[in-house]
């Protein structure tokens, strides 16, 4: 049985903090990106759960490059329909492998926020966690009747 609470959730901006130019990303509502020389447009599909509510599902592309110098990297974003006690789930793929996945609660007015390490600096050695091409897939509960998603 698949426990939808925790399979929840999606984004209304992602945005990573590295250098402003080392990164390049996808918002939900904006159009299209380019990465790469191609264009990547922002995919939402939704999966209704029982008539009312749904999953929201963004599939989101960003990038970063080899000169990022900043250590973290943050997601955030505002739901205006979304269901209470459901989560943000978040995640990270580089080459179909997963990279990274996260858990983020949504307070009352629908606004979430994650922060990540991108970068590891020990004194002088320094690890790239994130560096290249990445697809992000975000959940999120949602009313589905609201916006007539469905």
């Amino acid at each position: 049985m698949i426990n939808h609470k925790f399979l929840v959730t999606s984004i209304l901006s992602i945005i990573v903090i590295f250098s402003s130019s080392s990164l390049i990303f996808a918002h939900p509502h904006s159009g299209q990106t380019l990465i790469d020389g191609h264009t990547h447009q922002p995919q939402t599909e939704y999966i209704p759960l029982n008539g009312i509510i749904g999953i929201e599902k963004t599939f989101l592309i960003f990038h970063t490059s080899e000169e990022n110098s900043l250590p973290w990297g943050y997601v955030e974003g505002k739901i205006a329909n979304h269901v209470a006690a459901y989560p943000v789930i978040i995640q990270i793929f580089k080459d179909d492998e997963a990279v990274h996945f996260a858990q983020t609660d949504v307070n009352e007015e629908g606004n979430y926020e994650y922060k990540f390490r991108v970068l590891n600096v020990e004194s002088e050695n320094t690890t790239k966690i994130f560096d290249g091409n990445y697809h992000v897939t975000i959940f999120k509960v949602v009313y589905l009747k609201q916006n007539n998603l469905i």
